[in-house]
């Protein structure tokens, strides 16, 4: 049976195929298994997150023996896809994760639709039945290539052994190369088994792969123009300039041009936060003064940002006065949300300095933008509606306060991951990130259980920096058996459960919009029919459960002993920490736009509309 690959359609760019180099290594005689770990460790891959199971079983047997690929036993699949995720997104390198065929393989969907979503580098090789066998509903057989199509930026299905070291060779470089992606690669287990030769580099072949890197320049010099014309600017910032390592030129540009500077979630670091031109985050949970600006700018240069619905809001009224210079590395971005004035093909680091160059032309040829009137609305907005909270009257602890101070207590350099709901926008208001791959965290899937078995990516990825797990007590109770693999494999990780004893998200949904009655979003207690004696105790207890885990466990109730507990879990880093916040469980992420409604309609906080008054639209 021929080898199949499959992808997901020409929505990604495709590279220049490359070739081998001239002088070749000695062939060597290998199983297929021996083969992809020889060309795992010839791709540089250095940490394999996986569990073993049948189809995948041989090739377990030689990654026993590699002295270059350290494999991280998981405990649950779903955790090996994040922690390659994570491990991508803190070092800049792809992620591996490996896995068996049937359920094993299917448990890594979430984390490949996760990755595809936030345009991660990862590879997940997979085993598959033999080849004879496919199709037949052999036992643990799935159609993995079939499944993961839409959601992977390209698959492949091996059933030969000779063709496993250009397919994994090919993977990589899909996977790191032109829009980032997760790339999967099936193999059946008799092309494992059997016989074969290994010689690298082996020879790609790659046709109409061919990203486009270098913007064309009567596009950048439309930019440059729109740019020091615009009396409103805003400069948005999105992932792909951190993916792009593009963050120095990003600067540049800004401090040359003046103009505001909004970063996206997935953009957080891209622009440092503490920067008088940054304005903060857009979108549904934004500052007022970033949701504004994109409102009401005359012109918005996107920069590796997609035009989200979460940015966007109600998308016919976003940005109604704004021309649109719209840069990306994926063609298929440009005009699919917002049609551009101006569309830009190329990578963030490169469009950037050509961006800078022609700016700097525009200037000695006395053009240069004045956006005084426009800083003196920001900084009015600023100063009127900053990011704040209010401390719990009943005295318990802030949830907000409890983000905060980790953020200020943090060693340099710390990494943040983050799960997903109110504790994940807190975490991204009141941390201040300064530098790129400092913050972790599901932007466009937005999966439940992502921070744990992520900071445990990131941990094996940069074992000599700090990692916090900002996470709350709905996301945790999904992923964190990966605790037990922190503990036994020296991945010492510090886990800030927010435990408001909800889903607080939903909670808070439930709260504006469905009358207070809240259903089925209580954690912390069952319905009361149902075991009224367990009323007033802990279910889970995390700090019982992380200690069975083999983490040291603290728990913080009181406002008073806040900064001495993190200290104390900062001082320990020779196993796991986990520290269970009990915060209040009424605490409400704001600003807030409702969903469907325009950013327009941004409420400040409860009830609080911001008064911009009407002389912004002239």
């Amino acid at each position: 049976m021929p080898m199949t690959e499959q992808a997901t359609g020409a929505h990604h760019p495709q590279p220049r195929p490359r070739t081998g180099g001239q002088q070749s290594a000695p062939v060597e005689h290998v199983t297929g298994a021996q083969s992809l770990i020889r060309s795992l460790e010839e791709v540089g891959a250095d940490t394999v997150f996986g569990i073993p199971g049948g189809a995948i079983l041989p090739a377990y047997d030689p990654l026993m023996d590699s002295t270059r690929v350290r494999h991280v036993l998981v405990r649950h699949e779903q955790g090996a896809g994040h922690a390659a995720t994570g491990y991508a997104q803190a070092t800049g390198k792809v992620g591996v994760c490996m896995a068996t065929s049937g359920p094993g393989a299917t448990n890594l969907v979430t984390p490949i639709a996760d990755a595809h979503m936030d345009s991660v580098p990862m590879v997940a090789i997979t085993g598959q039945v033999a080849s004879k066998a496919i199709g037949t509903d052999a036992f643990q057989e799935a159609d993995i290539v079939g499944i993961t199509m839409p959601i992977t930026k390209h698959n492949f299905l091996v059933t030969k052994a000779e063709d496993i070291p250009r397919v994994i060779a090919q993977a990589f470089h899909i996977a790191s190369t032109g829009r980032p992606g997760p790339v999967l690669v099936d193999i059946a287990k008799d092309a494992l088994q059997a016989k074969t030769t290994f010689s690298w580099p082996p020879v790609m072949d790659l046709p109409g792969y061919r990203p486009v890197t270098k913007p064309h320049a009567k596009q950048i010099r439309e930019a440059a123009k729109l740019i020091t014309s615009a009396k409103r600017p805003v400069l948005y910032v999105g992932g792909g300039v951190i993916k792009a390592q593009a963050t120095a030129e990003l600067k540049v540009l800004a401090e040359l041009t003046g103009a505001p500077v909004t970063t996206t979630l997935m953009a957080l670091g891209a622009f440092p936060d503490g920067h008088p031109l940054h304005v903060g985050m857009p979108g549904m949970h934004g500052a007022v003064t970033a949701v504004t600006a994109l409102q009401k700018a005359d012109l918005i240069v996107a920069l590796g940002a997609r035009f989200d619905d979460r940015v966007t809001g109600k998308l016919d009224s976003f940005a109604p006065y704004a021309k649109i210079v719209h840069a990306d590395i994926d063609p298929a971005e440009i005009g699919k949300n917002r049609a551009a004035d101006v569309p830009i093909v190329g990578d963030a680091r490169e469009v950037l300095a050509d961006l800078i160059q022609a700016v700097q032309k525009e200037h000695a040829d006395g053009h240069r933008g004045d956006y005084s009137a426009w800083w003196n609305d920001l900084n009015r907005w600023r100063d009127t509606y900053p990011l704040g909270y209010d401390q719990p009257a009943d005295g318990s602890l802030s949830p907000q306060q409890v983000i905060e101070r980790i953020g200020q207590l943090a060693p340099e350099g710390t990494i943040f991951a983050a799960g997903v709901g109110q504790h994940q926008m807190w975490a991204a208001h009141f941390i201040q990130y300064d530098k790129p791959a400092t913050w972790l965290n599901s932007g466009g899937a937005g999966t439940m259980g992502y921070a744990v078995p992520a900071a445990m990516g990131a941990k094996a990825g940069a074992p000599d920096r700090a990692v916090w797990a900002i996470d709350g007590d709905g996301c945790f109770q999904m992923t964190n058996q990966e605790l037990t693999t922190c503990a036994l494999n020296n991945i010492p990780i510090k886990v800030a459960v927010i435990n408001n004893g909800a889903l607080g998200m939903v909670r808070q949904w439930q709260t504006l919009f469905y009358n207070q009655r809240y259903s089925n979003t209580v954690l912390h207690s069952g319905p009361d029919d149902v075991n009224p004696q367990a009323r007033g105790t802990r279910v889970p207890d995390f700090v019982k459960l992380s200690e069975a885990m083999g983490c040291y466990a603290i728990r913080c109730e009181d406002p008073a002993d806040l900064d001495k507990v993190i200290e104390e879990a900062n001082s320990i880093n020779d196993r796991p920490v986990v520290v269970d916040f009990v915060v209040h469980e009424d605490a409400m992420v704001w600003p807030m736009v409702a969903a469907g409604t325009s950013n327009d309609e941004i409420m400040a906080a409860r009830d609080v509309r911001p008064d911009f008054g009407d002389n912004e639209d002239d």
